[in-house]
């Protein structure tokens, strides 16, 4: 468990919890997680600030409401989920999509977990998992050797969820131009995430609660833009031909979740 974050467990339990997973997905140490978490989180909720479960089902929800239009469009039929760790999204697509290939890619430790977990379901062949360092710039485990196999007369969709945060901004900008590199061959090209911006997190209230939860990640959760122009302007100069930056709280799939005002979804594209 050393080499694999906190987050990775905490979040397969939320999505558990709300009716999003599958049980062999959920893991002990999610469970032990929340429970030890909830106390401090609720501190939050008690002052009228955000939720935390709020905060990452918002995200989770709006993300795949906004892949199901991709598909449903006809402009993605393949979708490379980065730092995937224990979401169901694949799962619960590939279910509802037999005909949809998607490739979930992590470093190796939850990979490998990710693969067993998914073996103990029964999964269709076109549902797989992959060894990647997002960071990489080559060898096995880099997003080009990761992507090779991919069919570039079928629309793909690129996924990170949770992962920005995480990294410093000058990483963020060289994994965004990756992306763009990487989606440009495709027929169409979409690139969905979640991020945070300072314009959202101006009260005091917010800083506590980044604090706990730098805290809880054992990392500094970073916010990289100011605001919602400053990160379309970024993704732009990394090279999408589009993109939009909303609030989660702004999308239906959103509505009513406490923290889901606090994280914006990035949709971007190319083609």
């Amino acid at each position: 468990m050393s080499s694999i974050g906190p987050t990775a467990f905490y979040t397969g339990e939320v999505w558990s919890r709300h009716g999003l997973s599958h049980p062999k997905l959920v893991s002990a140490e999610g469970r032990v997680l929340h429970a030890l978490t909830a106390p401090g989180f609720a501190v939050s909720r008690l002052l009228g600030g955000p939720t935390l479960d709020g905060m990452l089902l918002g995200r989770h929800r709006v993300i795949d409401a906004l892949l199901e239009d991709a598909i449903a469009a006809g402009r993605v039929g393949q979708v490379l989920e980065v730092a995937s760790g224990m979401s169901p999204r694949g799962w619960r697509f590939t279910e509802r999509h037999p005909d949809l290939l998607y490739l979930e890619a992590d470093l190796p430790d939850m990979a490998a977990r990710k693969r067993e977990a998914l073996a103990r379901i029964g999964r269709p062949p076109t549902h797989r998992v992959a060894d990647l360092d997002a960071l990489a710039t080559e060898g096995p485990l880099s997003l080009d050797a990761v992507a090779a196999g991919l069919d570039r007369g079928t629309g793909l969709a690129i996924i990170t969820e949770g992962l920005l945060s995480y990294l410093p901004r000058h990483a963020v900008l060289e994994l965004w131009s990756a992306f763009a590199r990487t989606l440009a061959p495709f027929e169409h090209g979409l690139y969905l995430s979640d991020l945070h911006v300072d314009a959202d997190a101006p009260a005091l209230l917010s800083r506590l609660f980044a604090g706990a939860l730098s805290a809880f990640v054992r990392s500094p959760v970073r916010v990289h833009f100011a605001d919602e122009a400053e990160t379309r302007d970024a993704l732009l100069g990394a090279g999408f031909d589009a993109a939009t930056v909303e609030l989660a709280s702004d999308h239906p799939a959103a509505a009513g979740l406490n923290g889901a005002e606090r994280v914006r979804i990035v949709r971007a594209g190319l083609g």
